[in-house]
């Protein structure tokens, strides 16, 4: 007989053991039923690694878009001053291949006056009529009025939640009070009347209860400022991940000590690292679930290995070589980490894909609160790296469960198992 035929005839009784021990009967057969509870802690453990991970990164992308949905990956100001903008440095940054669009943005703290004599103060927002439309964090949450008319006639769109503190509807005036510097040196204010054209609810209590939005060269006309002043530059890129990469690029290719190129990571830098040390810590601690269940895996085949000395002594003695006893009994172990990775990634992505209902029913259960429906509105986002990591440290520390159980069973020598028989 040829070795191949004999290594093949080995795996074939390998596998034939490894079978015997997890199905197990009789006197052992509650050593079965802590194999069968250590694969359904392996699977819970992983599937919910893949479900949390899976749904913080949803609230962290839904976060950070919020965040940065009113401003942009990368913002360009003037290291003194207002910023000058000009055509060949707009062209330049149109010519960077990452970016996406270029919007142009000034700012300025004003109080907004309603009809009804509320007062509320505000940031003044003057946008291009492009740029306002650009922004989906404002088209896409209109729930009053319209955009329609913005820059035609003079017209602001306003958080909803300042709208209602104001008491106003759409195509009621109001008056804009800001500031300027006269000759003199003196500050004396500035009265502007303008039409409410429609509201916006972003759910986000800063965004919602003081930004106005305004055409650009409306703003710059009742500021005196020219056409060619703003207070910085937004630029959008194609992933906001690159950011900080492209912000570097930017900044060689500009070559200017007056401006500063900021990307949205750095300017919230502080929340940004918040939420990566809160993703790895929830990661770590969950980690543990399935250290808890590989655990079980060791105790339960240590005890296999113990019940079985009697049948480790025979085969022993019948010629089966220790290499044989110890790849059985590391099959019998490691198929129960893998089968219980399998079922838990599979749980997991079920889990994930359908957890927009869960969320829905429990923001209805806590009231549906605004700050709530952010929250439990955010989705699930499945990261393939972030599965594929779970698996593997998975079945890793399966494996390593597994080494230990077969190695004891090389210590039982024929003469010891049999004397106990």
């Amino acid at each position: 007989m040829s070795d191949a035929a004999v290594r093949r005839g080995e795996r074939s009784v390998e596998r034939w053991l490894a079978w015997r021990y997890l199905a197990t009967r009789q006197r052992e057969g509650f050593v079965s039923f802590i194999a069968i509870f250590s694969l359904i802690g392996v699977a819970l453990g992983v599937a919910t690694l893949i479900v949390v991970l899976s749904v913080m990164g949803g609230f962290r992308t839904n976060l950070i878009s919020r965040l940065i949905g009113m401003n942009g990956h990368i913002v360009i100001t003037a290291r003194e001053g207002m910023l000058q903008t000009s055509p060949e440095l707009l062209d330049a940054l149109r010519k960077v291949p990452e970016v996406r669009t270029v919007r142009l943005t000034l700012e300025r703290q004003a109080l907004i006056n309603g009809p009804n004599g509320q007062t509320r103060g505000a940031l003044l927002r003057g946008v291009r009529l492009e740029d306002l439309l650009s922004r989906d964090i404002v088209t896409k949450n209109v729930v009053h009025g319209g955009l329609g008319d913005f820059g035609t006639r003079p017209g602001v769109v306003i958080g909803e939640r300042l709208r209602q503190a104001l008491g106003i509807a759409a195509g009621d005036k109001v008056t804009v009070t800001t500031h300027r510097l006269n000759e003199s040196g003196t500050i004396a204010p500035r009265y502007s009347d303008y039409e409410l054209l429609g509201s916006f609810l972003t759910k986000r209590y800063e965004f919602d209860n003081g930004l106005v939005f305004m055409p650009l060269q409306m703003l710059q006309e009742d500021l005196e400022y020219d056409r060619r002043t703003v207070s910085s530059i937004d630029l959008d890129l194609a992933d906001a991940n690159a950011a900080p990469r492209v912000a570097a690029q930017i900044r060689k290719a500009l070559g200017r000590e007056d401006l500063k190129v900021s990307d949205w990571q750095t300017l919230n830098a502080r929340f940004v690292g918040a939420l990566e040390v809160e993703r790895v810590m929830m990661f770590i601690i969950l980690t543990l679930i399935v250290l808890v269940a590989a655990m079980n895996v060791v105790a339960s085949f240590t005890m296999l290995v113990r019940v079985k000395r009697g049948s480790i002594a025979i085969l022993r003695t019948m010629g089966a070589g220790k290499g044989t006893i110890v790849r059985a009994f590391f099959l019998s172990a490691a198929a129960v980490g893998i089968v219980g990775t399998t079922v838990g990634t599979v749980l997991g992505l079920v889990v994930s894909a359908n957890i927009a209902p869960i969320v829905d029913l429990i923001g209805r259960l806590r009231g549906g609160s605004m700050e709530l429906e952010f929250i439990t509105s955010a989705p699930a986002v499945v990261r393939p790296v972030e599965v594929l990591t779970v698996v593997a440290i998975a079945i890793g520390l399966s494996l390593a469960a597994a080494a230990y159980p077969a190695w004891r069973s090389t210590r039982i020598e024929p003469v010891e198992g049999l004397r106990h028989e």
